[in-house]
């Protein structure tokens, strides 16, 4: 499937399914319980992304400092910054994407399957 095909559906799909996913857990513990739940997992995200950030920034910089070309580091960097943008936006189902992709062994997952996928197609580092 197309990156841009992908995109698409995303745009698409998202959307109906937060609200659907809005309107059930409203439904359930009420109006301000599902707003404090989206307010405290965009600041934790927020704070988690600051953290992991810095330490993918920290080891760009050595990587760098010592002649090495950090492709991992990287990827998992655009990652990050991708779970930062997914944790930002209200609803549940980027919320758990995007703590998801925080987690070091999802990111290498996700790596080593874009490296397969795309090792064909071009070089990868």
């Amino acid at each position: 499937m197309r990156l841009r095909s992908i995109l698409f559906l995303a745009f698409v799909l998202v959307p109906p399914i937060e609200i659907g996913l809005f309107i059930a857990v409203g439904g359930r513990i009420g109006l301000w319980p599902t707003m404090a739940i989206v307010l405290v997992t965009a600041v934790i995200g927020a704070n988690l992304v600051s953290l992991q950030g810095r330490g993918v920034l920290a080891s760009l910089q050595a990587e760098f400092a010592s002649g090495q070309f950090p492709a991992k580091t990287l990827a998992h960097g655009a990652m990050i910054l991708v779970a930062g943008a997914l944790l930002v936006t209200p609803g549940f189902l980027t919320d758990v994407i995007g703590f998801s992709l925080l987690t070091p062994e999802v990111r290498e997952i996700l790596r080593k399957w874009g490296v397969r996928r795309w090792s064909n197609r071009m070089t990868v580092l």
